[in-house]
């Protein structure tokens, strides 16, 4: 399966995979407002094909049920979550070298 790949001019890290090169009729209108100038990325094909922030078969379900794919790009890291949980790990793994 044949797939073209465009980035969004207004959201960064946001990628369109459509079955067909400029071919948006199937992409809801609020959803292209919403993406901006669709950017041409490339050519792919997903048969045997790994990607990398994306299931292949996800991708492929979506533009067989909807006609196009939306990636979004990953929730940013919360860096005093990660803070936190490293401060409790480093915690109790000192509590378990301590002498009873």
């Amino acid at each position: 399966m044949l797939c073209s790949i465009y980035k969004s001019s207004k959201k960064e890290g946001t990628y369109l995979y459509v079955p067909k090169r400029d071919d948006f009729s199937q992409v809801p209108d609020t959803l292209l407002q919403m993406f901006g100038k669709p950017i041409f990325v490339m050519l792919v094909n997903l048969e045997n094909r790994q990607l990398a922030l994306v299931d292949v078969d996800k991708v492929k379900a979506s533009m067989d049920e909807q006609g196009f794919f939306l990636q979004l790009p990953p929730p940013p890291e919360n860096l005093l979550e990660k803070y936190k949980q490293d401060r409790d790990r480093a915690k109790s793994s000192q509590s378990d070298d301590e002498p009873s």
